[in-house]
């Protein structure tokens, strides 16, 4: 197994304490910018942020199975993207929340000779609550308890940060198991994943705080609404309450926080667990964007939270990024040519007199090139001018790397491992790439 071994994975805790020092000091291990495939080797974890639409679910799914090829042991993709591209591209049907081997014969099959092996896995959170309530419940009957009252579906599907904790939890707990070399994490779009990395300590402070009290007070002594003496600064909450909700929906409520506030250690530690792998050198964060300038823009302020909240960003990753012939001066000489069509079908007429013939057909046709390719190079001079921006911005890590603009849509393991090479392959700090 080629992946580096732990001890080797040790990295200056400087470079996470501020989200304003130069780019020289953040997200560098002994001064000098890495390729992707470097970072990736030495972690243990890589989280992949960033606005929706812009291919992180790709991305992911490319890095994995290049680390699986080039760098050996085992790799896990993990997604939290409902929509389930992950599974179709790699022809895994029903993926779920156990992991799924993609076949090495598939990657045989496109030229490539894995030297490691290939996971992917997509959160299911009923499954995954379940899981949570069983580990951390004090007991079977309480756990079923939990499970069976009939607000538990509907809270825990629609409490703020539940399934941000929950995919957080999954994470912690399949690098816990010592199973994977390498996991990679797909998160949700950038508002939604920054619930995801703040979710462990909102519900650490949640379990912690009035509310939960509040709701069990009644219950605490095994009494019921009423029968027991009640906070003073309580009293006109269920009062209230039960007028509007009414008297059995409340204890229905309060019961079920009762159940669910006997897990109350068990999920601050483990949230405190969770945070504390966030944060460890051991974890990197990449962020995915295109040169959209919306997108971009979401890309740079996700830059600077993950800053902010002291994590490890690596690396920005520049999705569909177009060709750079697009820039090319003899490329646009030529096309200067095609614009001034009866010039173009003079020079073709000498090698092919029967173009003379279909004349005013053949010049709307290089009206229509000349015109499409000044679009696109007006364009790729936008990007390229976005993308220089870039380099003299402090909250952006070193490290950039483009993925151009590939032709046929990425659904497949042969269009995943065209970006994969990209990825792996294009890496040049602060240079433009495209081809």
């Amino acid at each position: 197994m080629s992946r580096l071994t732990r001890s080797n994975k040790s990295k200056t805790n400087s470079a996470k304490k501020s989200s304003h020092r130069s780019r020289s000091q953040r997200g560098q291990s002994g001064g000098q910018a890495r390729t992707l495939s470097e970072l990736v080797e030495m972690r243990e974890v890589v989280v992949l942020c960033g606005a929706g639409g812009v291919g992180k679910t790709s991305c992911a799914a490319a890095l994995g199975a290049m680390a699986a090829i080039k760098q050996g042991g085992k790799v896990l993709v993990l997604t939290v993207d409902p929509a389930r591209r992950l599974g179709t591209a790699l022809g895994i049907e029903g993926l779920g929340n156990v992991e799924r081997e993609v076949p090495a014969s598939m990657l045989r099959e496109l030229g490539a000779e894995p030297r490691g092996r290939l996971f992917v896995a997509m959160l299911d959170m009923k499954r995954s609550w379940d899981d949570l309530v069983h580990a951390y419940a004090p007991d079977e009957e309480t756990a079923d308890e939990i499970i069976a009252n009939p607000l538990y579906d509907n809270i825990t599907s629609r409490f703020t940060n539940a399934n941000e904790y929950i995919a957080m939890e999954r994470l912690y707990e399949l690098h816990q198991s010592g199973k994977y070399d390498l996991i990679i994490i797909d998160t949700p779009p950038t508002r939604s994943a920054l619930d995801f990395i703040e979710a462990p300590q909102r519900m650490a402070e949640f379990f912690g705080g009035r509310l939960i009290k509040v709701l069990t007070m009644p219950y605490r002594a095994g009494g019921r609404v009423g029968s027991l003496a009640l906070d003073l600064a309580a009293r006109p909450f269920y009062k209230i309450a039960e007028r509007v909700l009414g008297s059995a929906f409340m204890r229905e409520l309060g019961e079920f926080f009762m159940y669910f506030a006997s897990m109350n250690k068990g999920f601050v530690e483990r949230a405190k667990e969770v945070d504390r792998l966030l944060h460890d050198h051991r974890t990197m964060f990449a962020v995915v964007s295109t040169l959209d300038p919306a997108e971009l823009r979401e890309a740079e302020f996700f830059c600077d939270k993950l800053a902010e909240y002291d994590y490890d960003i690596e690396a920005l990753i520049l999705n569909r990024v177009l060709p750079a012939f697009l820039l090319d001066a003899e490329a646009e000489r030529v096309v200067e040519k095609l614009a001034k069509p009866q010039e173009a079908v003079g020079e073709l007429a000498e090698q092919v007199p029967s173009a003379v013939d279909d004349g005013e057909r053949i010049e709307n046709v290089l009206k229509t090139i000349a015109g499409n390719y000044a679009n696109f190079s007006t364009m790729a001079r936008r990007e390229a001018y976005l993308r220089s921006t870039l380099t003299s911005n402090p909250i952006v890590p070193d490290l950039i790397v483009s993925v151009p603009l590939i032709a046929q849509d990425i659904s497949d393991l042969a269009g995943l491992l065209t970006v994969g090479d990209h990825l792996f392959g294009s890496d040049v700090p602060g240079g433009y790439t495209a081809s």
